[in-house]
Parts: structure tokens; C-alpha cells; sequence
């Protein structure tokens, strides 16, 4: 079955006029979700994973009938823009929703979930910390997402989110979302019987991707350089936060507009950050694959690799910040020795340019 507006409630036809055609995921995540399976999805950065998830579950969430829907997040910035996607689908459907995240007033989160929310968008700790105090009732919860399912199974997050789900009524339905949960099946069938695994692979995307050699002692410089590129909006990737201070004073000594973004940051002041960078004030945004996490950019043109990511992961999901849903998007990988060029050897496969008068090049 291929997913169409016509499936979905009226209410909706304007806040989705902008998509023309729904994406595999979506269309495969509709007809699994509605028919109450478990599911895990997996699908490439870009391609609508949210909307998949979304679409399909909000249809089953009745009105003013208490706590239903619990959607976790691994960190506040992801939480906050799934939020916010669904607050615009849910409002029209007379739906409320909540989001719980650690580092918000506490005493407000609860003051919010006594009003009887029927969605909660939360981080594992806070969630947690309210499931055991009674303010979030498990016992009510039909349906519990898993977004960034692979992160969520990470140590330092898992020992929150399985109290959760073993807290759960054996009847609730189990939905486990990622662009990169590989090898992961066995450990969430365990929570879930009859686990669905839908698995859309990496399509050719519109992304070119290229090296450009570049000593380390001029790698900042060389960032000048691609600042001065007409229209230049990019996203800056460190291995180390400890660089993005020394990067981005190095950069406005030499007038030029970067700013660094900690995944510690206030969230109100991370925010404007980046719809400062949206709206194109900043040339340049500096972060770490922690910083950078569930970060959503639209018609981002540029990813830049200041470091080689340490793993494929990282690689894919710094590449993934640029051509989604099928937009065209650049990655440009600094490499300053033989290791560099040995570790994205590994990733990707690509010619390697020189940029001159502006532009980039190949190498002859």
C-alpha cells in the first residue's frame, strides 16, 4: 500500500502540503504502526523517520483519556524538536502533549502532567525519576517510542529506559526508530514479541562528498578560506570540544561569523544559536557528534569534517546533517595525514579537490 494524504484526517492536509510524496519509511512505518505491530525502523538520516513514527501512532490517541503515548528521546535537543513536530500534528486533533526534560523546572513538568496530557515527549532520566514517582503512570501508557533507538541502548542511557519499558502493560505496542540501529533486534525483541524489522537501505543521495588535504596548522585558515564562499552556511564537525573554543576565536579575529555550540549550552541560548544559523546570520557552526545530536538543518549545503569522524557512525551522521529528503549537500573532509586518509578510506570512497578563486576543484 503507498501511503497518501487521503489516509490521513483533514486536519492535517495544510501542515503537510509541503511533502509531495511520503518517503519508504513512512509509508512502510503507516501500514505496520496502524495495524498495532511492533516495530523497529531503520532508515537514513533525512528521510522522515519522525513523520513515520508520528503519522500512524497520534491516529491511535484518544481524546482526554490520560497518558497514552510515551515518546523517548536520548538527549533534550532531539526531545525538543520532536516535540515540537508534534505539538503542530497533535494540537489540531485535540491532543495534548508534554515535554519532560532533565534540566526544566521539575515542579512545572508536573504541574503540566496532572492537567492530563495525553502524549509525553521525554529523556530517559526525568522520565524515570517521574515514572517511579507515580507522575507518569506506566500502567496507562499503550504505546512507547524509542527514537535514536542505537544511543538509547548505550550504557549511560539504558539503565533509565529499561526500568521504563518493564514498567509497561504486556498489551502496549512497541516502536523503535534509528538511522543506524544496527544489530540490535535480539535485544528489543526481547521487549517486544512479534518484532517487525523494517529496514530501508542507503539510496544515492544528491550528497557529494571529497577530500581536501589540508596541514593541521592551517586547517583554521583554511576555514576562513570556505567562509568567503558566496552563500557559505556549514556545519563545522571537532572530535574534541576543547578545539571549538580555540576555532571559533581564531575564526571572528578574522571577522568571520562562526560560533560554537556545546552540547551543554542553555537550551533557550542553544536555540537562538541555531536559528541564527538557520536564517544565515552565522557562516559558520562548530560542534561535536555529541553537540550535534538530533540537530535538524534544513537546506544545509555544507557539512564539514574539521576531524575524521572516529567510526562509520559518526561519519554517517554528520554526512546525514546535509541532503535530506533527497536535497542536494556537500561533505568536505579535512585530511592533514596518511591516518586521516586510511580512516575515510574506510567511510567513503571519494576524489580529492583543492579550492581556488572560491571554488572547489579536482586534484590534477
Amino acid at each position: 500500500m503507498t501511503l497518501t494524504k487521503t489516509d490521513l484526517p483533514e486536519q492535517w492536509l495544510e501542515i503537510l502540503a509541503p511533502i509531495s510524496d511520503f518517503t519508504p519509511i513512512q509509508t512502510q512505518s503507516f501500514d505496520a504502526i496502524t495495524s498495532g505491530q511492533n516495530v523497529l525502523a531503520t532508515s537514513p538520516t533525512g528521510t522522515g523517520k519522525t513523520l513515520a513514527y508520528l503519522l500512524p501512532s497520534l491516529l491511535h490517541v484518544q481524546q482526554k483519556q490520560g497518558q497514552q503515548l510515551l515518546i523517548l528521546a536520548p538527549n533534550s535537543e532531539l526531545a525538543g524538536q520532536i516535540f515540537e513536530v508534534l505539538k503542530s500534528l497533535a494540537t489540531p486533533l485535540g491532543l495534548t502533549a508534554n515535554l519532560i526534560i532533565s534540566g526544566a523546572s521539575l515542579k512545572r513538568q508536573i504541574e503540566r502532567i496532572k492537567k492530563g496530557p495525553e502524549i509525553i515527549v521525554a529523556t530517559p532520566g526525568r522520565a524515570l525519576e517521574l515514572v517511579k514517582d507515580k507522575k507518569i503512570k506506566m500502567t496507562a501508557i499503550q504505546t512507547i517510542i524509542l527514537d535514536e533507538v542505537d544511543h538509547l541502548l548505550e550504557d549511560s542511557q539504558w539503565r533509565f529506559v529499561k526500568p521504563i519499558i518493564t514498567r509497561t502493560p504486556k498489551t502496549y505496542q512497541f516502536i523503535a526508530s534509528s538511522a543506524t540501529a544496527h544489530d540490535v533486534y535480539d535485544q528489543m525483541a526481547a521487549f517486544a514479541p512479534d518484532l517487525v524489522e523494517l529496514k530501508i537501505e542507503q539510496t544515492e543521495a544528491k550528497v557529494v562528498h571529497f577530500k581536501v588535504k589540508v596541514e593541521s596548522r592551517k586547517k583554521i585558515d583554511f576555514l576562513r578560506q570556505i567562509a568567503h564562499i558566496p552563500d557559505m552556511r556549514g556545519l563545522v564537525f571537532f572530535n574534541r570540544l576543547e578545539d571549538l573554543g580555540n576555532a571559533e576565536e581564531k575564526l571572528n579575529f578574522q571577522n568571520i561569523s562562526a560560533i560554537s555550540i556545546a552540547s551543554d549550552v542553555n537550551g533557550r541560548f542553544r536555540k537562538t544559536i541555531i536559528d541564527r544559523f538557520k536564517q544565515g546570520e552565522i557562516t559558520l557552526l562548530l560542534a561535536t557528534d555529541l553537540a550535534a545530536r538530533g540537530l535538524d538543518i534544513d537546506d544545509l549545503d555544507y557539512v564539514i569534517n574539521f576531524d575524521i569522524p572516529v567510526n562509520l557512525e559518526s561519519y554517517t551522521h554528520r554526512a546525514g546533517r546535509t541532503g535530506r529528503m533527497g536535497k542536494s549537500g556537500t561533505v568536505i573532509n579535512l585530511v592533514s595525514n596518511s591516518f586521516d586518509d586510511k580512516q575515510l578510506k574506510k567511510y567513503h570512497k571519494q576524489p580529492e579537490m583543492r579550492l581556488k578563486a572560491g571554488e572547489f576543484i579536482p586534484l590534477k
